[in-house]
């Protein structure tokens, strides 16, 4: 199958969720084989695309050299309004049978059938969540018509489509799911390699980990509280809380309510991780927290499950359906209780049996979530198209 995907949102080399769903997928319809990929590549500066795909004969780069911004504005005139200038055909030189858009990012109208993945609609739910330029970044990108253009949606969870239907009108028949998946590079890790780790990093006591960007919408401000009450419980006095990430938008309420902590010499900002080390520090830590307020899907507490940590997340969004079919698996909280988060966390702390049936389920869990599933389920819905 010729599949044509716009991996545009890979100009800027960044590693969040989407770009790692991107990447993720890519690699894993590489691997499934009879599959031949156009890679539509526009702008005047982009990272460069991974080698591995660079190398495969079935993969061709569509290169374009358009700033993106004329491109996006080109794309939402109608038919018939470029005369003076025109968006590029992205199909003439690769003639899919499909065009894939891993993200909404705006296309023109495509011959081919298209297929578009929604991961959330938090940009609706909580405009607050995100400066101004990225609000304006999704008015511009059109992305209600585009979702009522598309022959099918992929949504990344239940709660998504349920958003889809209900916030853009798009009949549920054209929206499936497809869960994402897990890295494999997130798997139970060799206890020397994260006993190494950990002394070269300085994380010689037990710690709560939190791993993301650094925002009010991972609800950071609870974490920090729900530490400061375990803090003044019996046999929590050693522990530390890392909070590893990027900073990003409002990150500086974050800091305050560091600094006004009374264990605030106990809260270490990590800073950015490196791929490689996500692994170890996923396993090295004794606890991951992750009480966000909104998510389409959930990354990084997966990818803890994955490496034999147990977890804390909120009973919000799409959390509870990604991490509640295994009963024991993931403790439950709600976002806006410090107390419920506080407790969640004592009790994987200081009951073995809890904790140890925490991880059991937890690597059960993260095993339903592969990308080479993903992989199947989505060639499955082109198929039909085509």
């Amino acid at each position: 199958m010729r599949i044509l995907i716009d991996v545009r949102l890979l100009s800027r080399g960044k590693t969040s969720g989407i770009e790692e769903y991107a990447r993720s997928l890519i690699d894993a319809l590489l691997h499934e084989g009879n599959n031949e990929l156009g890679l539509f590549y526009n702008g005047l500066k982009k990272a460069p695309l991974p080698e591995r795909w660079l190398r495969e004969p079935s993969v061709t780069v569509i290169d374009r050299r358009m700033p993106n911004k004329l491109f996006d504005l080109l794309s939402r005139l109608p038919a018939g309004g470029q005369s003076t200038l025109r968006v590029p055909d992205i199909e003439r030189d690769f003639l899919p049978d499909v065009v894939f858009s891993p993200h909404f990012n705006i296309l023109p109208r495509t011959r081919a059938p298209r297929v578009i993945t929604f991961h959330d609609l938090s940009f609706l739910h909580r405009p607050d969540f995100f400066r101004a330029r990225h609000r304006l970044w999704h008015w511009l990108q059109d992305y209600r018509r585009q979702a009522l253009r598309a022959d099918r949606i992929v949504a990344v969870s239940e709660f998504t489509k349920s958003d889809l239907v209900d916030l853009l009108g798009i009949p549920a028949e054209r929206v499936s799911v497809v869960h994402s998946g897990v890295n494999d590079l997130f798997c139970r890790q060799d206890e020397a390699k994260v006993a190494e780790f950990r002394r070269n990093r300085d994380l010689k006591r037990p710690f709560l980990l939190y791993l993301g960007t650094i925002e009010p919408r991972k609800n950071l401000r609870a974490v920090i509280r729900a530490f400061n009450l375990l803090k003044r419980e019996e046999g929590f006095a050693g522990l530390e809380l890392v909070l590893a990430g990027p900073r990003g938008w409002l990150y500086g309420e974050i800091l305050e309510e560091a600094q006004n902590s009374a264990f605030r010499d106990d809260i270490r900002f990590f800073g950015q991780v490196r791929n490689e080390e996500r692994p170890l520090l996923y396993a090295a830590a004794s606890l991951f927290v992750y009480p966000s307020f909104f998510e389409g899907f959930g990354f990084p507490p997966l990818e803890a499950q994955a490496c034999g940590t147990p977890v804390v997340v909120s009973n919000r969004t799409s959390l509870p359906e990604v991490f509640s079919p295994l009963p024991g698996g993931a403790s439950l909280a709600d976002p806006w209780r410090v107390e419920e988060i506080a407790d969640a966390a004592h009790s994987l702390l200081s009951d073995p049996a809890a904790r140890n049936e925490a991880i059991r389920k937890g690597f059960e869990n993260a095993e339903r979530f592969r990308w080479p599933r993903v992989a199947g389920e989505m060639r499955k819905i082109f198929s039909e198209l085509v």
